[in-house]
């Protein structure tokens, strides 16, 4: 079936995203299969900067993950592998999970180009526990990726499924943008942590209480767009409280004392169970 003359398409040939004749109608968790199309997951790392990325970053995650004594670690949204290849070269013993084949295609490679050989699962979140198989130390989901969940059936769906593959200790470390500040305030993002490339713009081009369209634009006039639902800090943490996590702390940007309206980001770490 051909698509309708008026309908949005953005991109060039085989790279084009479509999101139909009403971009900001498109609430869907599944949308994301189709979002993440080759010419922008070719784009992607122009994005993240991987050398700014690590440098501002730090061994944040890595402490935090040593500090605990965790060893195996699920990362559920791969992406193009940044955080993958972090942590296998930090030592760790990483599972690499991503429910785009475009991104996890583009993960082995970056992996492959500095020597190391991830081990990819092409899984989604909703019905993890049915593709990955036994159970880990941590879990990770990085990139404001746990965003893509537009319903909320499936963010308590997926919190569970997270939480069914973690030992009886693990933790879940996942992070998400400073939608608080962008609802409440607008969007005034320092891009000093997080998509660090200097030559893309990353804004947003529609916000309300259900929907943040962002907008991706690259040096070659490219332009691409995620539509995301913009979770609230609050929100999230009580959602992981109710699905079982014992005790959540929030970090913005990296930092444990933060004002709510500073943070680009926040990073919640999420404990099963209580430290005895």
């Amino acid at each position: 079936m051909s698509e309708p003359s008026n309908a949005q398409t953005i991109g060039n040939g085989a790279t084009d995203q479509n999101y139909g004749t009403d971009p900001i109608a498109v609430r869907s968790t599944d949308k994301y299969r189709e979002e993440y199309v080759h010419g922008f997951v070719e784009k992607w790392d122009e994005l993240i900067d991987w050398d700014k990325r690590a440098k501002s970053e730090g061994q944040f995650f890595i402490d935090i993950l040593r500090a605990r004594g965790k060893e195996t670690v699920l990362d559920t949204a791969t992406g193009t592998g940044f955080h993958s290849v972090q942590l296998m070269k930090a030592g760790f013993q990483v599972t690499s999970c991503d429910g785009s084949g475009e991104m996890l295609a583009k993960a082995f490679e970056n992996g492959r180009r500095r020597g190391l050989i991830l081990n990819t699962v092409h899984a989604d979140w909703r019905w993890l526990n049915r593709d990955i198989l036994g159970r880990f130390d941590a879990i990770v989901c990085l990139g404001n990726s746990f965003t893509h969940l537009h319903d909320e059936r499936d963010r308590r769906r997926t919190l569970a499924e997270f939480y069914a593959a973690l030992k009886h200790d693990g933790i879940l470390i996942l992070d998400q943008r400073n939608y608080d500040s962008i609802l409440d305030r607008g969007f005034d993002s320092k891009h000093k942590y997080y998509y660090c490339g200097d030559k893309v713009t990353a804004e947003p081009e529609h916000v309300d209480d259900s929907l943040a369209r962002f907008r991706y634009e690259f040096p070659d006039n490219s332009v691409y767009h995620l539509n995301m639902f913009p979770l609230r800090k609050d929100y999230t943490r009580g959602l992981m409280k109710e699905v079982g996590f014992t005790k959540v702390k929030t970090y913005g940007d990296f930092q444990e004392t933060y004002q709510d309206g500073d943070p680009d980001f926040f990073i919640h770490v999420a404990e099963k169970s209580y430290d005895e």
